[in-house]
This record gives structure tokens, C-alpha cells and sequence, in this order.
């Protein structure tokens, strides 16, 4: 896949992440897309790298949507543990 493909899934990663972890963000839409596509390029590296599944080529393999959702919404956990509290309500 191209650079472009992960960012277009990391865009659709990160609104598949968003609906599974529902709530408000510190970046709004801006911040969850770029967490999303963040998401998406660590959960590709990570399954390539530690769980011995290298990336295929296709655009529509489940392993790659999973690490791409999956590596999303750890990032997103994580925005907003450090960045949750920094809106007023």
C-alpha cells in the first residue's frame, strides 16, 4: 500500500476508533484524524514488527484494518489520559 492508502485508512481508522470510544476529545475532529492516522502507522509497524504479520498489499486485508483500528484507539486512550482535562467543561 501507499502512503496515501495509510492515510486514508488511518482516516477511516481513527472515525471507526472514535465510534467504539465514544465521548469528547481535546483536538475535536482535527485531533482524532490525526490520531487516526498516527494509529494506523503504529499498528502497522507494531504488527509487522512484534506479531510476526507483515502488512499485505491490499487495502481490504482484515489484519491490516484490525492494527490500523487497533493501533487508533490505543492512541486515542492515550490523548486523551494526557490531554483529556485540558478543556474547560
Amino acid at each position: 500500500m501507499s502512503v496515501i492508502s495509510w492515510i486514508v485508512l488511518g482516516l477511516l481508522a481513527g472515525a471507526i476508533a472514535k465510534i467504539l470510544l465514544p465521548g469528547r476529545d481535546p483536538g475535536g475532529l482535527i485531533g482524532t484524524t490525526l490520531t487516526g492516522i498516527a494509529g494506523a502507522f503504529t499498528g502497522g509497524w507494531l504488527s509487522a514488527r512484534y506479531l510476526d504479520r507483515p502488512i499485505a498489499n491490499e487495502f481490504y486485508d482484515g489484519a491490516t484494518w484490525a492494527a490500523a483500528v487497533g493501533g487508533s484507539l490505543v492512541l486515542l486512550i492515550i490523548y486523551r489520559i494526557l490531554f483529556g482535562h485540558s478543556r474547560s467543561r
